[in-house]
């Protein structure tokens, strides 16, 4: 069912409105408690583990169930999962802000987790049904992923903002009036809709997907604490292997998979995942030690920290358009490259800072990483969509923002395994390995953009 081709231009672009403010709420949500992590564990006697886990107890759910619901949008109606979701998360928020000990405000971030699972992929398949015109889809996911691209940046710098006035439960308050507001136009504005065919779920492929995340995330967050090679950490290696075996296997069997490996034969559709992976591991871990780093090892207010992180946002917003633009004109190569030298070069100057980073050569690197992030999203997320039929769009925006989520659950793990053991005089040579895995996706995004048509044919053409 679809309703494209009788919506006027005003109403379609108000339906992207309404998409891109919820998708504001889940990428702020994955980084605005970056920045009120020193103050929820002082609050909550959390440690440095504890912490990493209010991060990734939202990403990983997130990741872990952004596939099945994008399936079951996809079959059950797109606006209803939407609204499901919406209420979902704004409840969960709730529970955050009044939670009394690190647990609950774990269990309530996992919450939180299901609830933005039916947001991403559904928003995107809700922009893609009320675009039917190609040139028209390109500007619009161009929009939609400067408004994800620019929450995500602007979470450090509204919750440093927000940690310094009203203290951490106020990041966790701000959520509920605009989750509130967005469920209320999305009944006004946006319609129903769903392909003719819907997929069944996969609960075996589900909860072993979910598991193997899980498990990952847990050795490389613990695995610093309790050592690489300790009988816990080895037990991890041995459950993961088996469960991305056993992941493979029931795949591979199942007639609607949750992640169908016939998915990636299409060239620019695995390109997009690994694209997206790159760059949200390279993010999570820039924003995270940043913003650690400059509050424990620098004494800075949350305030301070996070307006640090400004630039990232400022160029964030304003290069996602314009990567919508030049991927509608000439395809996605050229911003996928300018994505890939922003990357590359803010690692490098983060490298060449030393072990006591000039404020300045901090401003200068979260510019550039800004600047990669606005121009990586929007051909990463045109080459998921474009790769398949329109009817899978749901599908696709599940799994291209899955990979984002893992990249963020990895990013978080691995920048927090960094800063284990280590005292706040140390910290600053702690992440020169944070800085070499950012130059590293960098060298990601070069690769898929020289590979031969990594995206098969441009927006205007598709």
């Amino acid at each position: 069912m679809s309703t494209a081709t009788s919506l006027s231009a005003a109403r379609r672009w108000s339906i992207l409105a309404v998409c891109a403010s919820a998708m504001f709420l889940v990428g702020l949500d994955t980084t605005i408690v970056n920045v009120a992590l020193p103050e929820i564990g002082r609050g909550l006697t959390a440690t440095t583990s504890g912490l990493q886990w209010v991060v990734d107890a939202y990403t990983v759910v997130f990741a872990g169930l952004l596939i099945s619901a994008g399936a079951l949008a996809d079959r059950f109606g797109r606006r209803r999962v939407f609204l499901i979701g919406l209420t979902t998360f704004g409840l969960a928020s709730v529970g955050c802000a009044v939670a009394p000990s690190l647990g609950s405000l774990i269990g309530f971030r996992v919450l939180q987790g299901v609830g933005a699972s039916m947001l991403g992929p559904v928003a995107l398949g809700i922009v893609v049904n009320a675009m039917p015109d190609p040139r028209e889809r390109a500007r619009a996911i161009g929009i939609w992923a400067s408004v994800f691209g620019l929450s995500m940046a602007t979470g450090p710098v509204l919750g440093g903002a927000l940690t310094t006035a009203f203290g951490w439960r106020s990041v966790f308050w701000v959520v509920v009036p605009t989750a509130a507001a967005a469920i209320a136009l999305v009944l006004w504005i946006v319609p129903e809709s769903r392909p003719a065919t819907g997929r069944r779920l996969d609960p075996p492929g589900q909860v072993l997907l979910i598991a193997l995340i899980v498990g990952t995330v847990w050795v490389l967050i613990e695995a610093p604490e309790l050592g690489w090679g300790s009988p816990p950490i080895l037990t991890g290696y041995l459950v993961v292997a088996l469960l991305l075996a056993g992941f493979a296997r029931v795949e591979s069997r199942r007639a609607y998979p949750v992640i169908d490996p016939r998915l990636f034969r299409h060239s620019g559709f695995a390109a997009a995942g690994i694209g997206a992976l790159a760059v949200f591991v390279a993010l999570n871990i820039v924003l995270f030690l940043i913003t650690f780093y400059l509050q424990v090892a620098q004494d800075w207010s949350p305030l301070k920290a996070g307006a640090v992180s400004l630039p990232l946002a400022i160029c964030a917003t304003v290069c996602a358009p314009l990567a919508g633009h030049l991927v509608a004109r000439i395809g996605a190569r050229p911003p996928l490259y300018l994505a890939s030298g922003a990357f590359a070069a803010g690692g490098v100057i983060l490298l060449a800072a030393g072990s006591a980073p000039a404020t300045t050569m901090l401003l200068c690197a979260n510019a550039l990483i800004g600047v990669g992030v606005g121009f990586a999203n929007a051909p990463i997320t045109n080459a998921a969509v474009n790769s398949l039929p329109r009817e899978r769009a749901g599908v696709a925006g599940g799994i291209t923002s899955s990979a984002r989520q893992v990249g963020a659950s990895l990013g978080i793990a691995v920048a927090g395994g960094l800063f284990t053991g280590h005292t706040p005089e140390t910290l600053g040579a702690a992440m020169r390995p944070g800085w070499v895995i950012v130059v590293l996706c960098g060298l990601v995004l070069l690769a898929i953009g020289a590979a031969e048509n990594p995206y098969r044919s441009k927006a205007s053409t598709t």
